[in-house]
């Protein structure tokens, strides 16, 4: 089968390699979509210590091929919604038959591009932050896969007042038309905010963007942490602090989620999907790509240029 291979060198190749089976407790899935995330661009650039080669590529749609032992054989032919730890990116990928996620309701471009954004979006709103009808939220990377969605789970779950921050000011007028409230770039925040203060701040940014968070923060508000776009460097937080305001700084891992409650995580991903499915909330695909241009479409992620989602076509 082809795949889009990360080499020794970091470059990318599409290579016949062997299709793989489906093992215990797993499903084979034929590949329709792969979608495009945060996870790729991290693998690319080194900062998890993965042997080469190797296929990228954490979220597909398609249609399951084979079970393995212990998955009921019924599943074959199901369109489903694949969260993989690898191989996405090729014509067969076999994922846990747990975070193959049915996706009746969905076409097979959406379902790839609902990926581990969706499910990291509601669960960020609803699971981490606990957002409740009326409380003000802020979202950064408002832009992005998750940012997109994250202000549409907001809305759903009844929040007043979301605001968006996204990195660059080309990116504004697109995230005012993802309904936020306001909408404003990275370089004027959090000046541009004259002192408003948050109930709920989501933060996949770090660094001074995570300091300048806390300080926006209302009394008994939540910062839910997932990532860090612009630093790894560790921001150092006082509990004393956070403790005399009643506020707190939570985190989300979906990746270790899977590892260790796999099925908290697809029920997550069912619930979006639900809302997804009956048009409350929408995932905006921007950009659609071949296997050949699986490195550009990385690229286009990690340098900005990407809005919303993307995908690349497989089968």
């Amino acid at each position: 089968m082809k795949a889009a291979v990360l080499a020794a060198d970091d470059q990318f190749r599409v290579t016949e390699i062997a299709e793989p089976t489906a093992g215990h407790g797993e499903v084979a899935i034929r590949v329709a979509y792969a979608g495009v995330q945060w996870g790729d661009v991290l693998i690319r650039d080194g900062h998890f210590p993965t042997p080469r080669p190797f296929v990228p590529g954490f979220e597909a749609s398609g249609q399951i091929i084979e079970v393995g032992e212990g998955v009921d054989p019924a599943r074959v032919g199901e369109q489903v919604i694949a969260l993989t730890s690898s191989g996405g990116f090729a014509e067969v990928v076999v994922v846990s038959s747990v975070l193959a996620i049915a996706a009746p309701t969905v076409d097979s471009r959406t379902a790839a591009a609902f990926g581990w954004v969706t499910s990291t979006a509601y669960d960020l709103i609803n699971t981490v932050a606990g957002v409740r009808p009326g409380q003000s939220v802020l979202i950064h990377a408002a832009a992005g896969g998750v940012g997109t969605l994250a202000g549409q789970f907001a809305r759903a779950a009844g929040a007043g007042r979301v605001v968006g921050v996204v990195g660059n000011p080309g990116q504004v007028d697109y995230a005012r038309q993802l309904g936020y409230d306001q909408a404003l770039s990275r370089e004027d925040f959090p000046q541009a905010l004259d002192g408003e203060h948050f109930d709920v701040i989501l933060d996949p940014i770090g660094g001074q963007t995570r300091l300048a968070n806390l300080e926006r923060l209302a009394p008994h508000g939540r910062i839910a942490v997932y990532g860090n776009i612009a630093t790894f460097e560790p921001v150092l937080v006082s509990a004393n602090d956070l403790l005399t305001h009643g506020t707190s700084m939570l985190t989300y891992n979906s990746n270790l989620l899977s590892q260790t409650h796999p099925e908290r995580l697809a029920d997550s991903a069912r619930r979006a999907l639900e809302l997804v499915g009956n048009g409350k909330v929408g995932i905006d695909i921007t950009a659609e790509y071949e296997l050949a241009d699986v490195e550009t479409a990385i690229a286009d992620l990690a340098g900005g240029v990407t809005r919303g989602k993307s995908v690349v076509r497989i089968g």
